[in-house]
């Protein structure tokens, strides 16, 4: 295969926005982080585990060119502190430990400093992908397949059965290939103008969006709040949001402002997103749950806290596709305002079934991490005994702190 990630800036843009703030906060901070892969009927061959362990070594042997850091520069919440560390910054293929076996054929570990480990996720999962239906796949078939669909999608967005309100790509990590993602990234910004009620804002992919001249898309992802909320072991990991907001804050005052609700329930945030936060945020995000209730939620909150909830944004990222997206868009449309990071259905789109694969941190400073969501199924740790103390940590402080 030729080599899959050939750019640093072919990342995930909240990884640079997270990355920037382990650098000046939490340096010394040390994680550990484990793929997996959900499907059941999945196993990676021999020929495929050589094959994503080659590119990750390839991945591996990239540095930032001097274009790549002038583009980061021009994003107005990137420091040039941080452009400077990232001038020096690789990855080390000496923090993986890739290998056969396990339920699916493939262990993948890394582990090292944060800074280094939370820049991995995005690309390896990438690799992962495009080496399976590589191997397991007629290529050209697929992609056949992959351009039909989103031609389709395309047209329902012209002739108004979409309607999106504002939108971006998020397929980055489960993409059908680099080439599929580009095609959609090229194709939904040259026939953005014809959209009737969508816009297409921007997408995940730092690489991509400097190539299209489109907006980087991402701010904060689960590893924040567990890394930043539990990482230090004197925490008590039920206000693990009040530690990543202020030190969200911290880094980026009322910058580039978009928190995620469900690392630890819902329900546990709002205890911590109260006026200052609600304030100074643009907006939040859903990634589980049913996005009905969970907007409701979010909404009442924001109005019993007398923040008109028409200037504040609901992201919606959660296994979205087009239809789902128009029926909350449509709902919520005149009660906030609405936007959408929408993934596999834009990146891979064919008649095979997807890899629904993840590489989740599951260890900081040594210590278990874990994220609780709002639905069973999304968590991910090795050790059901700190899941239980985290839940009883939670359901104390739901129950007995005192509401305000």
């Amino acid at each position: 295969m030729e080599q899959i990630i050939t750019s640093l800036l072919c990342e995930d843009a909240y990884k640079f926005s997270m990355g920037q703030a382990i650098f000046h906060q939490f340096s010394d901070y040390k994680t550990t982080w484990t793929f997996k892969c959900r499907n059941k009927n999945v196993r990676f061959t021999s020929e495929m585990v050589s094959e994503i362990k080659r590119q990750i070594s390839l991945f591996c042997d990239l540095r930032f060119s001097e274009e790549e850091l002038s583009y980061l520069d021009t994003i107005k919440w990137i420091k040039g502190s941080y452009i400077d560390f990232l001038r020096l910054w690789h990855a080390r293929f000496e923090d993986f430990v890739i290998t056969e076996g396990g339920e699916c054929g493939l262990q993948i570990e890394a582990s090292g400093t944060w800074l280094n480990t939370s820049m991995y996720e995005i690309p390896v999962l990438a690799i992962v992908n495009e080496v399976y239906f590589h191997f397991a796949y007629d290529s050209q078939k697929l992609m056949a397949q992959f351009e039909n669909r989103l031609n389709a999608k395309i047209n329902g967005l012209i002739d108004g059965t979409y309607a999106l309100g504002n939108f971006s790509e998020f397929g980055l990590r489960r993409r059908l290939s680099s080439k599929s993602q580009d095609m959609a990234v090229r194709l939904l910004k040259e026939k953005n103008a014809l959209f009737k009620e969508s816009s297409f804002v921007g997408t995940s992919n730092v690489f991509l969006a400097k190539k299209y001249g489109v907006t980087p898309v991402g701010t904060m992802a689960h590893e924040w709040i567990m890394c930043s909320g539990q990482g230090n072991h004197k925490h008590n990991p039920a206000y693990s949001n009040w530690y990543a907001l202020d030190s969200w804050v911290k880094e980026y005052g009322v910058l580039n402002g978009t928190a995620l609700t469900d690392t630890i329930t819902t329900d546990c945030f709002l205890r911590d997103f109260q006026l200052t936060y609600a304030t100074l945020f643009s907006g939040v995000r859903h990634d589980s749950g049913d996005p009905f209730e969970w907007g409701e939620k979010i909404i009442h909150h924001y109005e019993t806290l007398g923040v008109n909830p028409l200037s504040k944004t609901l992201l919606f990222s959660d296994s979205l596709d087009f239809a789902r997206a128009t029926d909350i868009f449509r709902y919520f449309k005149n009660r906030a305002l609405v936007a959408f990071g929408i993934g596999t259905f834009i990146s891979n789109d064919t008649e095979e079934e997807p890899l629904n694969i993840v590489m989740k941190v599951t260890k900081c400073n040594g210590q278990d991490v874990a994220k609780i969501s709002d639905v069973s199924g999304k968590g991910m740790c090795k050790n059901a005994d700190y899941v239980d103390y985290l839940e009883r940590c939670i359901k104390w402080r739901l129950e007995h702190e005192k509401h305000i």
